[in-house]
């Protein structure tokens, strides 16, 4: 049985993690990081700790779906000192966060994945051979989310645009446009639309459209339900903790 330990039990997400575990064959919920309060019941032994080190040192394997600053300290800790396979799913990182994943998947297998979903890995399979294969389509990517998401563009978004620009050998960071307002001028040939919506209890829905004169392609992946995201790294986990150190995505978990 694999000891599955969570950072951001309290979220949306951790709380699903819980009650997926309690379900699962193969793995259990053996520790939970918690700031302030656990307020969901969890299985008699489950490790309760506000401390990283007990986190680590309580489980096999991490799961995260916290925030940038807990996911940092969660990577200083095993920069520092050692730790245990992670599965990280929290988004928004800025360039310091970025580098201690590297840093911290020189150590231990790091599995990053700005999506969870099985399905968003396909897409973006499908949106790198589209995007190339296309390559004169123009490429606008849409995502919406429900009202309480902090970060804009979603990390999904991102990721889907950085595998159509390195489809077309292009930088990202030059290409992206995520606004548009007034008098801009005509859409520019290289360009990638990214753009946001926020609304209701949206759980995601991304879309990657390629347009031509005289036709036009759209690949969709809607959520319905945000065990997708848990489910779907229980399963990372369960694949990570038998490989080296190294970085890894979700599309390496799949074998795509």
């Amino acid at each position: 049985m694999i000891n599955v330990g969570i950072l951001g039990s309290t979220g949306r997400v951790g709380s699903l993690l819980i009650d997926d575990l309690e379900l699962d064959q193969e793995a259990n919920l053996s520790a939970c990081h918690v700031v302030n309060k656990l307020k969901k019941s969890v299985p008699e032994g489950t490790v309760v700790t506000n401390d990283i080190r007990t986190l680590i040192d309580s489980c096999d394997v991490v799961i995260d779906f916290s925030a940038p600053a807990a996911t940092q300290s969660l990577l200083e800790e095993v920069v520092e000192n050692g730790g245990k396979p992670l599965v990280i799913a929290t988004t928004g990182f800025n360039k310091h966060q970025q580098n201690l994943l590297i840093e911290a998947s020189k150590i231990v297998p790091v599995l990053y994945a700005t999506n969870m979903s099985l399905g968003i890995a396909v897409l973006n399979k499908l949106v790198s051979l589209a995007s190339k294969a296309l390559r004169d389509f123009d490429c606008e990517i849409v995502e919406q989310h429900h009202r309480y998401k902090v970060d804009s563009p979603s990390g999904t978004a991102l990721t889907l645009a950085e595998h159509a620009a390195r489809a077309r050998d292009l930088d990202l960071d030059t290409v992206r446009v995520s606004g548009r307002d007034g008098v801009i001028g005509a859409r520019t040939k290289d360009e990638i639309g990214v753009m946001s919506l926020r609304g209701g209890d949206i759980v995601g829905k991304h879309t990657v459209g390629l347009y031509n004169d005289g036709e036009f392609i759209e690949l969709h992946h809607t959520a319905t339900s945000r065990n997708t995201f848990s489910k779907g790294a229980i399963k990372a986990a369960k694949w990570l903790i038998n490989q080296e150190a190294g970085l890894y995505s979700i599309n390496d978990c799949l074998g795509l």
